[in-house]
């Protein structure tokens, strides 16, 4: 019989730390490394084009910035949850967006997915904290979902036939939406079952983005049924390509034959069954299929130059053998989104678990051949008639039933927004008693149409932004944590000019001017002017230098006045802040690379060297990153160490 139980699971895990407390007015840092020139979008077919272009992020609120993390790994006890029957073990991490850490298939002892043996965050996710390996579920936007590290809510509900189900459900904020994720082991079966939701309780449209990322060893062969797939490297391209042998004669089918990081997107036909394998030499591995509404498949590579084998190393612990990444997704490329009607719903079915295909024929030169064979074990596996059936039966009969037995606690941000909008979502409940301090202040807007201060001293909660809260912060009464509240969602809005003439009402009566001054830098970066911006941050970071507000504050502010203070050329003033940041925080291999910076300003390049020479790492460092190379260059001539080296594209 299948089963559902808690468990612990131990490994070397960095803290992922305190939220950065500054308000994300920005958009994703890691934005560019999947952008399309203009060029490569005009000649794009036009619903592709569309999808691309349908509403961008502007910023990540009301998302916070996840960047506490560091680089030390010590043993952590991690809350799991297992289901099990007597074919496969599906090891799930709630506490860390529901990914599926493990997918053990009990009869051959295989293990189907690449399991990290460590849990190091790095900058990957649209707001920082990701880390690799196993199965993860993500919403939202292009990218990996903000939810990466944080916790969803969990509880047992009954499976379609009858068994215990695991059910993962949470708000997404970036757009607004609640999801469900819906696991369960039929009792014999070798193919995990996954039910998927995305609802849309608003009477708006609003865009969705859904791409379930799996992460299997590199040594393998990816399969899937297709003859050409749009591949996408970080040179902001887009470009269809024949698979698996493109135009330089390279068989893109296996990992280690790209020589830098790129996505291939399948270009799957109408009426194709969807699905996606990795295969081993022995014909042996995973394949995941979805009924028919997940119609896009992709893998992403890693490549062999050294970029990308640093980037492997950099996720886990040196001499672990490298992973790739086969994914499915509601369009054909991670770049669209697709628009979800008003109170509509996206919903379907994915299975994975092991195939058996001949090697001879599967990881043969006839590519057609190696599609049918492995397509053909699979339809003996589990027919596509099966599966259709399967989310038939649990979307009329398990997907709304109510949890019974509550296994973990998401956020209370949910719970927020069905007291505000009165909402009905079967299935998946927010109750009142999952808000906590975050939401509070909120609730009391709600409740009473003020918005009450923070504390004396203190700097302002998290912020809202939706269209119905920017509504009551406009009427509550206006002191300044309301402007700032108020200008904050007026930003996200687009409604900068009126988001600034909020902040700076705040400022005449602020007691803690910090957060108001850093909204108002920022947003004399974005309009143009540098200095401006550079004075408002030194500000910023001397009101809170007067307060006891820690060094988490502190490195946040100081780090962004540096860099604005370098960039107008006040190396001066950026050396006299750095000095003043607590010891602890100049230490961090981020500030080490500021002083980098500072030292090549005052014209010190040898010194410079020397702190390279010393070593850091930046924990925080965003894909695609190429800034360490480009600083390593204006110091000398000679190759970058591997050490430094994280550039994904041809030089």
């Amino acid at each position: 019989m299948t089963t559902v139980r808690r468990a612990v699971l131990t490994l070397p895990a960095a803290p992922l730390g305190p939220d950065n407390p500054l308000p994300a007015l920005r958009a994703p840092a890691g934005a560019g490394a999947h952008a399309v020139d203009a060029r490569t979008l005009a000649e794009l077919p036009r619903d592709m084009a569309r999808g691309i272009g349908r509403a961008p992020l502007r910023s990540l609120l009301p998302a916070p910035v996840r960047d506490g993390y560091g680089r030390e790994r010590t043993p952590a006890d991690l809350d799991a949850i297992v289901i099990e029957n007597d074919r496969l073990r599906v090891t799930v991490l709630p506490g860390l967006g529901g990914r599926v850490h493990s997918l053990h298939h009990k009869p051959t002892g295989r293990e189907l997915l690449y399991c990290n043996p460590v849990l190091q965050p790095a900058a990957f996710a649209l707001n920082g904290a990701w880390f690799s390996g196993g199965i993860e579920w993500n919403i939202g936007a292009t990218g990996h979902t903000t939810l990466s590290c944080s916790p969803l809510h969990a509880a047992t509900v009954p499976a379609p036939d009858g068994g215990p189900m695991l059910r993962l459900w949470e708000w997404e904020r970036l757009r607004d939406l609640p999801f469900q994720v819906d696991l369960w082991l039929p009792e014999d079966s070798d193919f995990l079952y996954v039910g998927v939701r995305i609802r849309n309780p608003h009477e708006r449209p609003a865009p969705a983005y859904w791409w379930s990322n799996i992460a299997v060893p590199e040594e393998r062969r990816v399969l899937a049924p297709a003859d050409t797939a749009w591949h996408h490297g970080y040179e902001r391209g887009l470009n269809r390509l024949p698979v698996p042998v493109t135009e330089d004669g390279t068989d893109r089918s296996y990992p280690l034959n790209g020589s830098h990081a790129a996505d291939f997107f399948y270009d799957l036909p109408d009426g194709q069954r969807r699905w996606i394998a990795a295969l081993d030499a022995a014909g042996h591995g995973l394949v995941q299929t979805s009924t028919d509404p997940l119609r896009g498949r992709k893998l992403f590579l890693w490549g062999t130059e050294r970029g990308g084998r640093r980037w492997q190393e950099w996720l886990t612990e040196p001499g672990t053998p490298g992973y790739a990444e086969i994914q499915a997704g509601l369009a054909r490329t991670q770049l669209e989104h697709l628009e979800l009607a008003g109170e509509a719903e996206f919903s379907w079915l994915e299975a994975y678990g092991p195939l058996a295909a001949d090697p001879a024929t599967a990881l043969g030169d006839d590519w057609t051949a190696a599609r049918a064979d492995v397509e053909g074990n699979l339809e003996a596996a589990l027919p596509r008639a099966a599966v259709d059936a399967a989310y038939t039966a649990w979307r009329e009969g398990a997907a709304d039933a109510e949890p019974e037995t509550v296994l973990a606690a998401g956020s209370g941000w949910g719970a927020l927004e069905v007291l505000r909008g009165g909402y009905a979502l079967p299935g998946t409940p927010f109750p009142e008693s999952t808000l906590g301090p975050d939401q509070e202040p909120w609730r009391e807007l709600l409740r009473t149409g003020v918005l009450p201060p923070p504390a004396k001293g203190t700097g302002p909660g998290a912020p809202l932004v939706a269209a119905p809260w920017r509504d009551m912060l406009e009427t509550a009464p206006a002191d300044p944590s309301t402007e700032y509240h108020l200008g904050i969602a007026q930003w996200h809005a687009g409604d900068r000019a009126q988001a600034v003439r909020s902040w700076e009402r705040g400022l005449r009566r602020a007691e803690v001017r910090w957060p108001l001054l850093y909204c108002l830098a920022v947003a004399d970066r974005e309009d143009g002017h540098p200095e401006r911006a550079a004075e408002r941050f030194e500000e910023a970071f001397a009101d809170h230098e007067d307060r006891e507000g820690g060094a988490v504050v502190a490195a946040a502010l100081g780090r962004e006045a540096v860099a604005a203070l370098l960039a107008t050329g006040r190396a001066g003033r950026a050396r006299e802040l750095w000095a003043r940041l607590p010891d602890e925080v100049r230490a961090r291999g981020a500030f080490r690379f500021l002083e980098i910076r500072i030292l090549l300003a005052e014209g010190r390049p040898g010194e410079a060297r020397a702190v390279f020479d010393a070593g850091f790492e930046v924990a925080d460092l965003r894909e695609g990153a190429e800034i360490l190379g480009e600083v390593w260059a204006e110091v000398t001539d000679e190759p970058l160490p591997d050490a430094y080296e994280f550039r994904m594209r041809p030089s």
